[in-house]
């Protein structure tokens, strides 16, 4: 077993439950980290025996550039999506930041975490 993480993925979006919040956009930050077997990868050197991280980030930039409400529907969807196209990942969990909230504070960012295992994409 292993682990590949892709950090720090910055995108514009416009998700949030306030009317302005769709209309002008923030900056968030997603991080992911997904666990699967390396160890034929590292055997073979070849790309199709791991998980390529640039499909990871290619799936966050296009679940982030579809509006919700909810991070939490955001996370959803980026973690259906990679158990869905790529057989190899066991377990995954995604964080989605969204820098400088609306909250009326002087807060960086808040953050979702949601995690999954394959066996319930069975």
């Amino acid at each position: 077993m292993g682990a590949i993480k892709v950090e720090n993925i910055r995108v514009f979006a416009y998700h949030g439950c306030l009317a302005e919040e769709t209309k002008i956009g923030s900056d968030y930050r997603v991080d992911l980290k997904v666990k699967a077997n390396l160890h034929p990868s590292s055997a073979t050197d070849n790309l199709k025996d791991t998980v390529d991280y640039v499909l990871l980030n290619r799936i966050v930039k296009e679940e982030m550039a579809k509006p919700s409400h909810l991070l939490e529907t955001v996370a959803k969807r980026i973690l259906d999506r990679i158990f869905g196209e790529n057989t190899l990942i066991n377990s995954a969990t995604v964080w989605v930041s969204k820098c400088n909230p609306p909250i009326g504070g002087d807060v960086e960012k808040v953050t979702i975490k949601m995690s999954e295992n394959r066996k319930k994409h069975l």
